[in-house]
Parts: structure tokens; sequence; C-alpha cells
């Protein structure tokens, strides 16, 4: 069996029928699914191994039956194309080969290979999402020029865009995707707060996993809930009118933070723990360390107020 390099027309290995030269073909510039993706088998993993000295190739293992697999082996069906040739797909149904996926030491599957050279370089396990499998492939391989936004930036830009819905309903066909892609549950949860949902969102984390349960990521998102469920509504803050003592201050930091303006709510906490410090208990440094805790312990805000915070401590 004779490969072909996408990229330029040239063949990768040659053809025991036929040694006549192919000549690179202008039509391989638009490279198609028929032109990087290979089913492997006996009979042609050899030139395949051997075609792997001149372009790297990701060997992508299944089982037919299994969901978790058709759901990666889609992911890298189109990337296989959108990278353009940088590497070529080989899959192996190891239902149907069983003898080479037990050479390949595979033992379960999902599982991807990247061979390059005749050998292995590198490896996963498990269905991951896109948005991962594209930081893996970014590892080894230009990512392309222009790479469509994945389904969790698309989500996001949603959520930013106050378009709930949208980003409700990526998230909830991720979920199902990749059902044991905590992330994801985690996200929708937040997604349920900011539609004033708090129930429906502490029930999808309270049926997480212990470890995923109370870490950091759902931490921050019962924090949000917390701050959902105490600011006061929207229509009470505008009654606070021209209040400026400590409770009012508060309340309207806590509405802030609820809306999901946190520099602004921050900067308020920061300033009413400077004027009062001992009010409500030490509430404004309590719900600054909430609020860091919604945010992640990396994100810009976090960092730049807690040194802030720790300026005004100590």
């Amino acid at each position: 069996m004779q490969i072909i390099d996408p990229r330029s027309g040239k063949p990768l290995t040659a053809d025991p029928g036929n040694t006549a030269t192919t000549a690179p073909s202008a039509e391989q510039v638009n490279v198609r699914s028929e032109d990087v993706i290979i089913e492997l088998n006996a009979g042609n993993i050899q030139p395949i191994l051997e075609a792997s000295k001149q372009v790297p190739v990701l060997m992508g293992c299944y089982s037919p039956a299994n969901e978790a697999c058709k759901t990666l082996l889609a992911v890298l069906d189109r990337l296989a194309v959108e990278y353009a040739g940088a590497f070529l797909l080989a899959k192996l149904d190891i239902d149907a080969n069983p003898e080479i996926a037990g050479q390949l030491g595979v033992r379960s599957v999902p599982d991807v290979k990247l061979i390059s050279q005749g050998g292995l370089v590198d490896g996963f396990q498990s269905a991951l999402p896109e948005k991962e499998v594209r930081e893996w492939l970014n590892r080894y391989f230009p990512a392309p020029g222009e790479a469509p936004p994945s389904p969790e930036d698309q989500a996001e830009e949603a959520l930013k865009a106050g378009d709930t819905a949208g980003a409700r309903d990526i998230y909830q066909t991720l979920i199902g995707q990749y059902p044991e892609h905590y992330a994801y549950q985690i996200a929708f949860a937040r997604v349920l707060v900011a539609e004033n949902r708090c129930d429906e969102a502490r029930d999808v984390l309270d049926n997480l996993p212990p470890e995923e349960r109370d870490a950091a990521l759902a931490r921050g998102v019962r924090a949000s809930i917390e701050f959902s469920e105490q600011a006061l509504s929207a229509e009470e803050i505008v009654a606070l009118a021209d209040r400026t003592d400590s409770e009012a201050q508060y309340q309207r930091a806590l509405r802030q933070i609820a809306d999901g303006h946190y520099d602004e709510g921050l900067q308020a906490l920061l300033a009413l723990m400077k004027q009062d410090r001992a009010y409500n208990d030490d509430a404004a440094r309590k719900t600054l360390l909430q609020a860091f805790d919604a945010l992640g312990a990396d994100h810009p805000l976090t960092v730049a107020y807690r040194r802030k915070l720790f300026a005004m401590l100590y």
C-alpha cells in the first residue's frame, strides 16, 4: 500500500505495483478527510509506520461500541483536516484487530498515540474534550491559523454577553458528550447561578464526586451562590438612596459582586475595611476572601486584590 503526503501529493512509501514517481498535485492544497485519515489494519500498519518517518502519525485506537470513542474520533477527524496534513490520522478498531492492539499495548480505549520516526512520542487515554485535544496537539504542531472558537470559548462569550440560554445549551451538550469531565458540570452550575436558579446550581454541585465537590472550582460557584442569595435585590439597592453608612456600602458591594462586577465590588470592600474594619465582625475582609474563592486563585483580580489586602493588613 502506498501512503501519499497530503501536503505535496508525493508518495511517502513505495507502491509495490508501481515504480513511477508521483508528482506534487496542486489539488492537494485543500486537504480532504480521505487525504489525512486512514483505517489501520494488518495490511497497512507497516507502510504507515514507514510513513511516520516523514510525517507524524496520530494513531487513534477505538472500539465501535464505545460511546466515548465515537465522541473522540469525531473530534480527531475534524482536527486532522483542520491541521491540513501536519499529521496523518490512523484509526485502529481494536475489536477487528486484537493482535495489533496487543502489540501496541492497548489495554483500554480510547487510546491515542503519536508516532514519529517509527516510534512512540506521546499519547493519552480517555475522551479528552476538544479544547484539551487541541492543547495537546499544539505541543507538537503549529496551531491552524483560522481555528474556530472551541465550544467552551463560545459558552463563555455567550455568558459574558448575557446569553445565558446559549451558554446553558452548550454546556448541556458538552456534559452529554463528556459526562465524566466534571468541569463542564461546574460551569453549567455557574450559568444557573447567573440565571438566579441557585437551588438547581447547588443540586448540580452536590451530585459531583466528593473530590470534585470540594475542589476550588466548585467552591467558587458555591461562593457565587452565597453572594446571590445574600445580596439585596436591585430595587432594594436603589432604595438605599444616598446612604453612606457601612451597611449601605457593604450591601452595594455585595450586589456588585453578585452581578459579576467584581472589580467594583472588591474595591468597595477594601474601602469599607479601611473605613470601618469592625463592621459586622470583619464582614468586608471575610467577603473579600469569599470573592477570591469565587474568582479562583489565579484570576488577575484575585492576585491584585490579595496584594492590596495584604498591604492594608500588614
